[in-house]
């Protein structure tokens, strides 16, 4: 039997992804699905299964290579006809990343913007040809007038980093110095007592970054608020009863997904993105909600496709199986893509208030924690009044104070009256 050549099976919007492990060598038998190599985008980690049985004949690539859908892995001998065999399209698995959907891609200006005499920036390239760095870095190269063409970069193969570009600025004016990030210093901690070094997982380590770029370059405002869902939760009750029998359950959280879609729909501008150059926003019409799910190695935000369409039994089911698959680690990038707005609940774990940072390129984020019964003003007495505290955060380019607290409030009113979720 012939060689199989085993390629990169689809794997999204994702091209040029690094391989970070090979997980075998020549020789060694494999069977179907056994993972061959891990790649690592800025937002997942994806185990390439084998798409047969058979032995290693030949690695093809080694860590540190880039590939793209269709790149070959390696070459495979077939043990024989006993050995079931997947097309090479089988998606590769996932073990994740909570970020977020993919940002919007960077557009190249027709024209660098003038350099200003007497700011002690280097002079701006416009295309900045031969250089080694990714749209969001070429993008603050350009907002600074910083010309990246000469930054030494200290990323892998020279790659520069926008701790490169923050690096030159602090070597420019002193008026410039101000907009560098200082470094923290480093500590030997151990000299003060015994420590243990514990590694991060690798979902922390892949959302740590996209969480830090987006607090470092989205001006962050939250707004509070609470609502009333006395009502609400005696309707959910009675739901989620009828719903154990057949194996699932209706949370609150079904209930916040149709909510913020019907306000959503109200305030077109909280479901939006900016352009790269910060001068339009694409407002988008689809309601694709990302979802920040607890799993042992950290927070996964998948996305559910299409909330205007399904209904709250239809969106509790599909919670729960997402969920479950989260926490096994069986995602796919598509899980992950392509959310036009993000609720972040910690309501099974406590607290009264937060401020969730915004998943980017999306320009708000709802956060909701424990609801609690509290003596509430009816007009005449205080009744006893289950509410529920709401915690919005927004990009302040984009949305104002005063809009920010009529979503809310109007979020607010719609779980208040469960009557308007079926308008």
């Amino acid at each position: 039997m012939s060689m199989i050549d085993v390629k990169v099976p689809a794997i999204g919007d994702y091209a040029d992804v690094p391989v970070i492990e090979v997980l075998v060598k020549p020789g060694d038998s494999v069977k179907v699905e056994d993972p061959l190599i891990t790649l690592e985008s800025d937002k997942a980690t994806m185990e390439v299964p084998a798409p047969s049985a058979g032995k290693v004949a030949e690695i093809l690539l080694k860590v540190g290579d880039k590939v793209s859908e269709g790149s070959l892995i390696l070459k495979l001998d077939p043990e024989g006809h006993k050995a079931g065999s997947l097309a090479n399209g089988t998606a590769a698995r996932s073990a994740l990343s909570p970020a977020p959907s993919s940002p919007v891609p960077e557009a190249a200006p027709k024209s660098a913007p003038p350099a200003q005499a007497g700011t002690g920036t280097l002079p701006v390239s416009t295309d900045f040809g031969g250089v080694l760095a990714s749209p969001s870095v070429r993008r603050l190269a350009r907002e600074l007038e910083i010309d990246l063409s000469q930054i030494k970069g200290s990323g892998e193969k020279g790659r520069i980093t926008k701790d490169d570009v923050r690096r030159a600025i602090g070597r420019g004016s002193a008026g410039n110095t101000a907009l560098a990030l200082p470094e923290m210093p480093q500590q030997d901690f151990a000299k003060f007592g015994q420590i243990t070094v514990k590694p991060l997982s690798r979902l922390k380590r892949l959302s740590g970054p996209h969480l830090h770029r987006a607090w470092l370059n989205i001006p962050h405002v939250t707004h509070t608020d609470e609502a009333d869902i006395t009502e609400l939760e005696s309707y959910r009750r009675k739901l989620d009863a009828e719903a154990k029998d057949k194996g699932y359950r209706v949370t609150m959280l079904s209930f916040l997904l149709m909510a913020s879609v019907a306000a959503l729909k109200q305030h077109p501008e909280f479901n939006a993105s900016l352009t790269p150059e910060g001068e339009a926003l694409i407002l988008k019409h689809y309601y694709n909600i990302g979802v920040a799910v607890d799993t042992p190695d950290g927070l996964v935000v998948p996305v559910i496709k299409d909330v205007d369409r399904k209904r709250i039994l239809e969106l509790s089911q599909e919670m729960a199986a997402v969920s479950q698959r989260m926490r096994d680690g069986k995602i796919s990038p598509s899980d992950i893509q392509g959310a036009s707005f993000t609720i972040s609940s910690l309501g099974g774990i406590g607290g009264t208030s937060f401020t969730p940072i915004v998943n980017s390129p999306e320009v708000a984020i709802l956060g909701v924690v424990r609801a609690a019964m509290r003596p509430v003003w009816t007009g005449d007495s205080f009744a006893p009044r289950l509410m529920l505290p709401l915690c919005l955060s927004y990009d302040h380019r984009v949305i104002d104070g005063a809009l920010a607290a009529r979503f809310t409030r109007r979020l607010a009113e719609i779980l208040g009256d469960v009557r308007q979720l079926v308008l």
